[in-house]
This record gives C-alpha cells, sequence and structure tokens, in this order.
C-alpha cells in the first residue's frame, strides 16, 4: 500500500486525476472521476479500509463540495460513506454542512431527516429537526416528498394532533400536490374537536351568528344539531381556504411548469429558462409577499448560481427591504466567495460600492485589490479604484492608482492605452485642467500608435474642447493635430483610421468654419473615394499646409 491506501494502479490513477483537477478545477467531469475513484479505493471505502484510503476518499469529498457545494447528491453520498465508516454523528456533520450549503434543497432535508428518523430516538430532537426542515423548504413548489415524510414520522408515533396541525399547515401552501393535503386535512376535521378547525375568535362569532339567525340554543336546537350546523358552516371556510391555495397554485404552476432543472449544474441554462426565471421573480414581487419572494430568489440562485445578473437582482431587492444590511452583505458574499467567476467582476464590484455605502470603505478597497489580484489590469476595476480614492482622499490619490497601474502592474498595452484615457479624463473633468489632459495625450501618443481607444479618446477629447472655446480656430488646430497625428504616425488598421477621420468629418460639418465643407470634401474623396483617387495616409501628411497653423507643429495635411 502506498500513501494513499490504494495498489500501485489505484495509486497511479488518483495522481493523474488529482493533477487534472488541480490543472483544470472547474472541470466537473474530472472531479467526478475523482470522486468515484476515491471511492473505490481498496474494494469500496468502509469502516475496515485503511486509515490512508479513508483520509484520501474524505479529503476528495472536502475538496469536491468545497469547489461544488450546491451539488445535493454528493451531500447525501458523502453522508452515507460516513456513516459506513464511523456512524451516525459522522454522518449527521456532513449533513449539517450539506444543508447549511444548500438550505432550500427538499431532497437533502427530506434524507437527512428521514436518517434521523431511522438513527434516533428522540422524538423532540426528530421533531426540532422537522421544523428546521418546514422553515427551509416548506414553501417550496415541490415540498411534497418532506411533508410527506414528516407527516410519516408522526404517524409511527400515532400523534393525530400533530399531523393535523402539520396539515393545517400545508393547505395553505401553494404547492403541486396541495389537492392531496386538503382532502386528507377535511377528512380528520370531521373527528376533531371545533377548537381545532377554527380560532378562537372565529368560533365565537359563528356561534353568535348562529343565535342571531335563530339557529342555536336559544332556539330550542340540540348541541348535536348545533354542532352539526357549525361544523357546516367551518368547511365551507375550509372549502373557501382551499379555493384561494388552488388560485394560488395555478398562477404559479405556469412559471413552475417551465423550469426544466430545479437543481445546480455547471452547464448553463438556456435563455428560455433564464427568462422564465425572471418572470417568476417579478410575478412573486408584485404578489408581494417577503417571504414567498426571499424563498424563490433561494431557489433560483441553486438553478442560476453562476449567473451574476440574480445575485445581483436578488442584493438590490433586498437592499430595498427595510433593515436588511446584513442581509446583503451575506448576498454579495455568497455570490463573490463561491458562485460568480471572479473573470466576471461585476458583482464583486458592486459589493465593493455596498460596502462602501455601509461606510467600510476599507472592505470596499481589499475588494478592488482582491479582483486585481486574480485580474491585474482589469481597467474596469482600476478606474473604480481610483475613483474610491479620490471620493475619500483626493484627486492625488486617483492619479497614484493610475501611475502605479500604467508603470507597475503587468497589464498589456490596450490596457495601459485605457487607463491613460481615464487618467487624462480626470484631469479635465474632475480636475477641470484640459491642458494638463492634452499633456498627458501628447506625451504618451507614441507608445499607443497601435490603440484605436487612445486615439478615439485622444481625437473625441479635442472635439469636446471645442464647445467650451472662445478661440474656434485654435481648437479647430488642436483637433487637426491629433488627426494629423493618426495619419503621419499611427498603425492602426486602414478601417479604423476611416472611422476617425469619419469622426473629424461630422465634427467639420456640425462644428467648422467657413471653410470646413472644401476640408470635408476633399477628405471624403482622398478616404473614402475609389483606389484611382485615394492617397496613402503618408502622402496625405507630407507636404501639406493648413492656413493658421503654428511653426514646430506637426506637419498639415493639404488637400488638393
Amino acid at each position: 500500500m502506498d500513501a494513499y491506501g490504494s495498489n500501485d494502479e489505484e495509486s497511479a490513477e488518483l495522481r493523474k486525476l488529482l493533477v487534472e483537477v488541480n490543472e483544470d478545477s472547474d472541470n466537473f467531469e474530472i472531479w467526478e472521476k475523482l470522486v468515484r475513484a476515491s471511492e473505490t479505493l481498496e474494494g469500496g471505502i468502509n469502516r475496515n479500509s485503511s486509515s490512508q484510503a479513508i483520509t484520501t476518499v474524505r479529503d476528495v469529498y472536502d475538496r469536491f463540495l468545497s469547489k461544488f457545494p450546491l451539488f445535493f447528491g454528493y451531500w447525501k453520498k458523502y453522508a452515507d460513506l460516513e456513516f459506513s465508516i464511523a456512524g451516525t454523528e459522522a454522518a449527521e456533520m456532513v449533513y449539517e454542512r450539506g444543508i447549511a450549503s444548500v438550505t432550500n434543497s427538499v431532497d437533502l432535508w427530506t434524507n437527512y431527516c428521514a436518517f434521523k428518523t431511522e438513527t434516533s430516538h428522540d422524538s423532540e430532537i426528530i421533531r426540532d429537526l422537522f421544523e428546521r426542515g418546514a422553515v427551509s423548504v416548506g414553501l417550496d413548489f415541490l415540498a411534497h416528498p418532506f411533508w410527506d415524510k414528516y407527516v410519516e414520522f408522526e404517524e409511527r408515533h400515532d400523534a393525530h394532533d400533530r399531523i393535523f396541525a402539520i396539515l393545517s399547515r400545508v393547505i395553505h401552501i401553494p404547492m403541486h400536490q396541495y389537492a392531496r393535503y386538503f382532502e386528507r386535512y377535511r377528512q380528520m376535521a370531521q373527528s376533531r374537536p371545533l377548537a381545532d378547525l377554527i380560532s378562537a375568535s372565529q368560533l365565537t362569532q359563528l356561534q353568535l351568528d348562529l343565535e342571531n339567525e335563530g339557529a342555536g340554543y336559544k332556539a330550542g336546537r340540540s348541541q348535536a344539531e348545533v354542532e352539526r350546523e357549525l361544523r357546516s358552516r367551518i368547511d365551507s371556510i375550509h372549502l373557501d381556504s382551499f379555493r384561494n391555495t388552488q388560485t394560488e397554485t395555478t398562477k404559479r404552476w405556469t412559471y413552475e411548469s417551465e423550469i426544466k432543472r430545479p437543481y445546480f449544474h455547471v452547464t448553463d441554462l438556456d435563455e428560455a429558462q433564464l427568462t422564465n426565471w425572471r418572470k417568476y421573480l417579478d410575478f412573486e414581487e408584485v404578489e408581494g409577499d417577503v417571504a414567498r419572494v426571499q424563498f424563490l430568489y433561494e431557489r433560483c440562485l441553486v438553478t442560476c448560481a453562476q449567473h451574476e445578473e440574480f445575485w445581483l437582482r436578488y442584493a438590490r431587492w433586498m437592499l430595498a427591504q427595510s433593515g436588511k444590511e446584513e442581509e446583503v452583505r451575506n448576498i454579495y458574499q455568497r455570490a463573490s466567495c463561491l458562485f460568480v467567476p471572479i473573470a466576471l467582476p461585476a458583482t464583486r464590484l458592486q459589493y465593493a460600492y455596498f460596502e462602501e455605502s455601509t461606510g467600510r470603505v476599507d472592505v470596499a478597497k481589499d475588494i478592488h485589490e482582491a479582483i486585481l489580484f486574480a485580474l491585474p489590469g482589469h481597467v474596469d476595476t482600476i478606474v473604480s479604484l481610483a475613483n474610491l480614492n479620490r471620493r475619500h482622499s483626493d484627486l492625488e490619490s486617483a492619479i497614484a492608482v493610475y501611475q502605479y497601474q500604467i508603470e507597475h502592474a503587468a497589464i498589456e498595452g490596450a490596457a495601459k492605452a485605457a487607463l491613460v484615457s481615464e487618467w487624462a479624463k480626470l484631469l479635465w473633468k474632475t480636475k477641470g485642467s484640459p491642458e494638463e489632459a492634452r499633456q498627458l495625450f501628447q506625451k504618451n501618443q507614441n507608445y499607443y500608435l497601435d490603440s484605436a481607444l487612445f486615439w478615439t479618446n485622444y481625437l473625441r477629447f479635442e472635439i469636446d474642447q471645442f464647445s467650451t472655446s472662445s478661440d474656434a480656430e485654435h481648437q479647430h488646430q488642436q483637433i487637426r493635430r491629433v488627426v494629423d497625428e493618426i495619419l503621419a504616425k499611427g498603425t492602426l488598421p486602414e478601417a479604423t483610421t476611416q472611422e476617425l477621420v469619419a469622426l473629424y468629418m461630422k465634427y467639420l460639418m456640425e462644428r467648422g468654419t467657413k471653410d470646413a465643407a472644401q476640408e470635408y470634401m476633399a477628405l471624403d474623396r482622398e478616404i473614402n473615394g475609389p483606389a484611382s483617387v485615394q492617397k496613402s495616409h503618408k502622402s496625405l501628411v507630407e507636404g501639406a499646409k493648413i492656413p493658421g497653423v503654428i511653426n514646430g507643429q506637426p506637419p498639415p495635411i493639404r488637400y488638393s
């Protein structure tokens, strides 16, 4: 035996799978193979297996369920395995971990309660577990296996009072098999005391109504006759309740019937399924029952755990409920730490904004840093961090973020070009210094000759200055300077160059001076005309002359 408690062949397979899992930890199929391989060590793990093999299978399950905590079936398998290895207490610990990870799994709660029923002799402890389960999954549209197990447990103890109490709760829940619960409730009601069938205030009111109608004791009717009449009226009340449950069930059936996968899996849902969840949430929110809305969100986020839109929607809905700050934080933490891939950082950024809004600025900064640790050079996160520093420190702190990321972070040129543009925007719009922004663009232009983003932002910056400039001709020269640079030095694809020149041409016609049309037509011919009348970008610049350009500036374009 080796360190895994297995023979050489088993050991080699385990090592191979472990390497594959470490290299591709998101590959569910490899994880499945690893779990199966660990379970079959030494012919199948049990209490007589070697300590090395037991440790191995536990480690595999722990790692697997840490990665995929919503797979309720594997929690059940792990609990069964622990029961065979170490007994009841070890299995219960796994079940507790499971229901903490996938709280609203009807199957897992039903299995756990069934296990507890078979392995414990303390009825109160078992009831407490069922009640915990009722809170977690009792409102589920497909909760009937759980409620059946709860009723079955009480039947074993001939606890008819408790069975009736359970049924009196279930008949008000819109669920798939609501009708059969009501049928049994109504049947049991025939032999139950009147006080069990209706509230004390309702019973008193019914008795008063009978007396006022001359159908009570004062009219000389017997106790049996009065009770029969009371039961008839109570049954009518129950039938009204049944019809209400029926209506509510029917309304939800429209959405429930479209749920093709009510459990978690690593494969994405198709758009039709996502649309159905959106509509279902819309419906339940309009209905306005906060408990039902929250329960549906939790159900949705098992099936749609890897779709960040639903986490963001849930957090926003919860934030609209009064006094739910900690619940909102919990939603963001679950999404960020467990389910939404780091490659989709929008949820984490939203989490950072939430923490900032609650005054926890350091936490917000830590979230940004954590994103950048995993995604160095992520432009939106860097811009967000810079603005966070600006809001809570000063402009120089924001600029320091851009400087550090551009100079030290291992990021590509495109990202750096975007950061320079954002830095310039900060100088222009926040500091109010377009000249500093212009200098930043000019200083960096030679580094980003092939960056469409850089040149687009530079050109748009200069065009946007026009609206605030009193010297139209000077501003025209500044804009033309950028166009000259693009044509003379830029190494952009031809299509991109054409788009940028087209942007300049649009500026000419919308805000140009009296000579703008001439310039426009020349550009149009040179850029968009047939090959026989086009000129290369370089030839457009060489020897060109435009009146009013100051000596020493980049050579302007001449249009013949």
